[in-house]
């Protein structure tokens, strides 16, 4: 999805017609109306530490609270059954000209990025650890906005010391534990820097 489409976070939603052809580009989308984190999620994040290098929290940052701002979630599925019953003429059907002006641009930092990623996930595979977290890292600064190789890079090292899948946003060092956290920020921190909407980009 990230190669394909420009996916760079969770849930997206790609709208494809009969044709094949894209009438949204990737954006935010849930199923239903639900507004509220997660308990796992509320639970797991107060737990975890803080990366050594990790970057200060601005004013007027969004934190946690712009995980649930940006897209309205609530009226999501309602545009989707929208589109299936008018197709073109639905309010939310894009024209092939909006689909470009909204889709991703891919310059040379963003395909560098997905090369070292895939590296990276290569390398953790085959037990290379040092060399995959490297790998990891330059993907994390080459594209900093792609939640999904943060995302993965941080779970991977962050269950590997809990000792096994401990919740999905489980994302940072353990308390006590900063100082070998390999990465140059963790989950919690790197969230504290947004603002509304730029975790969850209103597109609708």
């Amino acid at each position: 999805m990230g190669s394909l489409f420009g996916v760079v976070n969770i849930p997206n939603v790609v709208w494809i017609d009969e044709e094949g052809v894209i009438v949204r580009p990737p954006e935010p989308g849930w199923p239903d109306g639900d507004q509220h984190m997660p308990a796992d999620v509320v639970e797991s994040m107060p737990r975890l530490g803080r990366a050594k290098n990790a970057p200060p929290r601005p004013e007027g940052a969004a934190g946690a609270r712009g995980m649930q701002a940006g897209q309205d979630r609530a009226v999501y599925a309602d545009a989707i059954r929208e589109w299936a019953a008018k197709g073109p003429d639905s309010a939310y059907a894009l024209s092939p000209s909006e689909v470009v002006a909204r889709s991703q641009p891919r310059p040379r930092e963003v395909s560098q990025a997905a090369a070292h990623f895939e590296l990276a996930d290569h390398l953790w595979r085959a037990g290379q650890r040092d060399r995959a977290i490297a790998h990891f890292n330059a993907c994390h600064r080459l594209q900093p906005d792609n939640w999904t190789y943060r995302r993965q890079a941080y779970s991977l090292v962050s269950n590997e010391r809990i000792g096994g899948p401990a919740g999905r946003f489980a994302q940072g060092p353990v308390r006590g534990e900063e100082d070998d956290w390999p990465f140059e920020s963790d989950f919690r921190s790197q969230i504290a820097t947004l603002g509304e909407g730029e975790y969850y980009p209103n597109t609708m």
